[in-house]
């Protein structure tokens, strides 16, 4: 479980995030949803200690990341998977190198270890036996679970993922999320995702944490989406005239 308090960040003079208080459950699929300049972005990798705030706690399973020494952080940046934007793939390396990369960073794996730890996961994605693709040889769906894969060889206890349907096309992002969502659920691990993807929101929002103007406007289920007469909310989850009609069949019993 990952709990904030009262998390202050600001560039310059523009205060970014105002004061956020979220909780982040194990084993359920976390999203950070909200407009563009929300602070979403900034919010994330704050989580992630790419951002230093001003002010607030990050608790990881009751540790204050925010107070780790630097012996601390190296151990918590084990327990952290990763899945970036656009996936982040090094295109010069090949599959299997792309994810012995952390194993050789962080371990004292040997070879035979760390090549189990890259065929279980790839295995895991349902990519089994593409080792020595290179990622310009995949799909962008393929890109992405190469991705995950690389996020989840170390069996981390928190998975973030920053947009990661994004370039990818419906039925494509569809199995992304399903499979983000299994993962999060059979490795019983606390995942965080940064979305804009409606389709995702009603697919796998388990626990939904809406910013606005760096501040947190609401928070629920995916069911509580239908539900909530938060205006913010349906303003920016009904945008489209698709979730609109819905929301009417829920509202209606239809559903």
């Amino acid at each position: 479980m990952i709990e904030v308090k009262n998390l202050h960040k600001s560039f310059g003079d523009v205060q970014v995030l105002k004061g956020i208080d979220a909780t982040f459950e194990k084993g359920k699929t976390n999203l950070i949803i909200g407009q563009s300049g929300a602070g979403k972005t900034v919010f994330l990798k704050s989580l992630i200690g790419l951002h230093q705030p001003e002010k607030g706690i990050i608790y990881f399973d009751r540790r204050n990341s925010l107070d780790f020494s630097k012996k601390d952080m190296q151990q918590w940046r084990q327990e952290i998977g990763m899945v970036f934007q656009g996936s982040a793939l090094f295109d010069s390396q090949t599959v299997e190198e792309n994810l012995m990369f952390p194993l050789q960073m962080f371990t004292n794996f040997s070879r035979e270890e760390m090549l189990e730890k890259v065929n279980t996961s790839l295995s895991r994605v349902n990519l089994k036996n593409s080792n020595k693709k290179l990622p310009v040889e995949l799909s962008g769906g393929m890109q992405k679970r190469v991705a995950i894969a690389r996020a989840i060889v170390m069996n981390p206890k928190y998975l973030f993922c920053d947009e990661p349907n994004s370039g990818l096309d419906p039925e494509t992002a569809i199995i992304i999320d399903n499979l983000i969502q299994e993962i999060t659920t059979e490795y019983n691990i606390t995942t965080v995702i940064n979305t804009h993807d409606m389709n995702s929101v009603m697919e796998i929002g388990e626990k939904i944490v809406f910013l606005k103007e760096g501040l947190k406007a609401w928070e629920g289920t995916k069911e509580d989406v239908f539900k909530t007469d938060n205006e913010a909310v349906t303003d920016f989850v009904y945008s489209s005239e698709l979730f609109k009609k819905v929301r009417k069949m829920y509202i209606e019993g239809k559903h």
